[in-house]
């Protein structure tokens, strides 16, 4: 097997500590909420939604937005 470097376990994820912010935009992504009904609804800018997106599945360690919504899930997050 080759260890690519990356584990998919959340204990081995970085101390992340969101926001309430970043937890009720994960729900509403998990919900299959538009970045532009997420924003409308956190009273942001789609752009800064994106952003914010993005920069949670950084701090998180994940590739893309989806798997932030997983591990969220799966933290029991949301």
């Amino acid at each position: 097997m080759v260890d690519s470097g990356r584990t998919s376990s959340a204990s081995a994820r970085p101390s992340w500590d969101p926001s309430a912010d970043d937890i009720r935009i994960l729900r509403l992504l998990s919900e299959g909420h538009t970045t532009d009904v997420i924003a409308r609804r956190v009273g942001r800018s789609e752009r800064t939604v994106r952003r914010r997106l993005r920069a949670i599945a950084d701090e998180i360690g994940v590739d893309s937005t989806i798997e932030a919504v997983v591990y969220a899930v799966r933290s029991r997050l949301i």
